[in-house]
């Protein structure tokens, strides 16, 4: 007979303080000799299969101030819609994809950039396909809990349109929020965390 599971009890959560780049972006923070680079500084090498892109952004609070010590983190699937997880049941992910990228906010300008690829569709539990989208988290000081979101593309209209996680938000303009805009290769996506045009953020 298997083992009943032990469940733990959740960790209190707490503001992620001034600290949170000495702990995360070391060599951002100018703490040198812990990493040979920033854990999740780098998504793809030359081998990685896929459309190569670009997301910029900045994360504005409720004035319309872009914060400047802010945390980002992505994840997100494959070129061919999977995740680089030993948990990943239908194949096996790029090897040479992380699938996951971390990049503090710009101390000037508050702008965060990942380098990473198109991602490809991935099923809904139900088997209906999402709408390619890159998964995101924030953290910063004065967040007690880290801020969930997701980052659509505008040139998926179709796809869009069918999302079960999209179609799950009442309002259409609210879904709007999490729908980059595009220049090029780089896409646009700005994180609001209050006020006008709120991004939509999911309790997972």
């Amino acid at each position: 007979m298997a083992n009943e599971p032990r469940y733990l009890k959740e960790t209190p959560s707490q503001t992620a303080g001034p600290y949170v780049h000495i702990g995360c972006v070391p060599s951002f923070a100018g703490i040198t000799g812990v990493y040979p680079e920033d854990p999740g500084a780098r998504m793809v090498d030359d081998s990685t299969r896929g459309e190569r892109i670009t997301i910029v952004g900045q994360v504005i609070d409720a004035t319309g101030t872009p914060l400047r010590d802010a945390l980002v983190e992505i994840w997100q699937a494959d070129a061919e819609g999977l995740y680089p997880s030993p948990a990943e049941p239908r194949g096996t992910a790029d090897p040479h994809f992380t699938g996951w990228g971390r990049q503090p906010t710009d101390a000037e300008t508050g702008l965060f950039r990942f380098d990473t690829i198109r991602p490809g569709r991935v099923p809904w539990p139900d088997g209906r396909l999402q709408a390619p989208h890159v998964n995101f988290w924030i953290v910063a000081r004065g967040i007690n809990i880290g801020l969930s979101t997701r980052m659509y593309f505008p040139d998926e209209p179709a796809a869009n349109a069918d999302d079960p996680v999209l179609n799950m938000i009442e309002q259409e303009s609210r879904r709007e929020t999490l729908v980059a805009r595009r220049d090029g290769e780089v896409f646009r996506f700005d994180i609001r965390l209050q006020g006008e045009r709120e991004t939509v953020f999911f309790d997972i």
